[in-house]
């Protein structure tokens, strides 16, 4: 089936269009989508990036591919030291907690559990078996412990930002450092500092960089070669630029197909994060809001565009939710009896009307359409599927007499509204 859809398109950000999407390997999908920074419960940042990849998972599992789907943890990392710090407990358990209240929010969002979610902690040998290679391999050097990516040496070092390399922000997560020998060199190992928690290697005690991490992760599970690497737009620069540079030095051949960005979620059009103090958690959200009515809002906007927080939002979302799982019920509470008598008389079986065929085609259609063109979730939630619910709805009405041709009208058009029901959301 999946080889059949040549007509699914995705942005593609490297190449700034959409794209047919065609998978290395006819049939599978390898994908690998870059997780949080445990150390805190999770916003609505997060929360959207989770929910807009889960819905990419969902629809390349529709179309017929076998999907490999690789989300990480990162529990090391300066944020995660600082705030065990400050707490006295064991950095790794602080963040383990925090890994499993992200996983409690995943499951309450409904998100599909990825194939993998590896830990950087669990995956040290890789590391520094990526870093020795970009060593010998002449793109890295080390000081003092630490060991730095030359970037002066990677001939296309911009060509998924477009940052020239001499507007390059230096020491994107730590202060500039005056041993580099360029200023926008960036740390793959840092040597241990008092009270940090570190692992030995042939640079002396330290722990992993942020960006090393995903790139040996991704190419431990997947290669280095595979089709999307997904996370938010803030990531483009430097993450994901420093993420290339660091798979190409470490193997030349190494090729990510196609690279995929969500917007920010924002408040007052500002993004939404930890850092500015204008964020709101997940949890916080879920404990005024059904998690459906969340999960709504969040696949409200096109996945590329910014969304913004808005209280008003988020009760359209919980009233949508409200009505598509209402008309559900009523649907369920009005055919079990229909059925019932239906099979107990063993009555002859009518063809469908001519209105809800047309009903289950335009929303079978619209679905597959629209989803396909870069994953249009909000056409979708406004227009066909909205549709099909008046229809049902009206078909419910006309259901008094338990009338057989009226009960297949409206069990027809449930189960096609159901199919694009649960794709997006259970």
């Amino acid at each position: 089936m999946a080889e059949e859809n040549a007509d699914f398109r995705i942005y593609n950000s490297l190449s700034q269009q959409k794209e047919i999407f065609t998978s290395k390997v006819p049939g599978k999908v390898s994908m690998y989508v870059c997780g949080v920074t445990a150390y805190d419960f999770s916003h609505l940042g997060h929360a959207r990036a989770a929910v807009s990849f889960d819905i990419l998972f969902r629809y390349l599992k529709h179309l017929g591919y076998e999907v490999t789907y690789v989300r990480n943890f990162t529990d090391v990392d300066d944020k995660i030291i600082k705030r065990a710090n400050e707490t006295g407990e064991d950095p790794l358990m602080l963040s383990n907690r925090f890994c499993d209240e992200y996983n409690v929010d995943m499951a309450d969002l409904q998100c599909e559990k990825p194939s993998k979610e590896p830990r950087v902690s669990e995956h040290l040998d890789e590391i520094k078996h990526m870093i020795t290679k970009i060593i010998n391999n002449g793109y890295a050097y080390e000081v003092d412990g630490d060991v730095f990516y030359a970037v002066d040496k990677c001939p296309n070092y911009g060509m998924l930002s477009g940052q020239r390399l001499e507007h390059n922000r230096a020491g994107e997560r730590v202060a500039v450092d005056s041993r580099k020998c360029h200023p926008a060199d960036f740390a793959l190992w840092k040597a241990a500092k008092p009270g940090e928690p570190s692992w030995d290697s042939p640079w002396g005690p330290g722990r992993p960089g942020w960006h090393i991490e995903c790139s040996a992760m991704s190419a431990c599970y997947l290669t280095h070669k595979f089709d999307i690497h997904g996370g938010g737009i803030d990531l483009i620069f430097p993450h994901h630029e420093n993420e290339i540079a660091q798979s190409w030095a470490a193997d030349h051949e190494s090729n990510v197909s196609y690279w995929m960005h969500n917007g920010h979620v924002t408040n007052n059009n500002e993004k939404m994060s930890k850092s500015l103090g204008n964020f709101f958690t997940i949890r916080q959200i879920t404990e005024r809001y059904h998690s459906l009515a969340l999960r709504h809002f969040l696949i409200s906007a096109h996945y590329r565009s910014p969304l913004n927080y808005s209280i008003s939002q988020l009760e359209n979302s919980s009233d949508a939710i409200y009505y598509i799982f209402q008309t559900l019920q009523d649907c369920k509470d009005a055919l079990l009896p229909c059925l019932q008598g239906a099979t107990e008389k063993n009555e002859n079986v009518p063809q469908i009307n001519e209105a809800a065929k047309e009903c289950i085609k335009k929303l079978n259609v619209e679905f597959q359409t629209k989803m396909s063109d870069d994953l249009q979730t909000p056409v979708i939630l406004t227009g066909a599927l909205q549709d099909a619910l008046k229809f049902v709805n009206s078909s419910l009405k006309m259901l008094k007499a338990c009338k057989l041709n009226q009960f297949l009208v409206l069990h027809a058009c449930v189960t096609c509204l159901l199919s694009c029901v649960f794709e997006m959301y259970q």
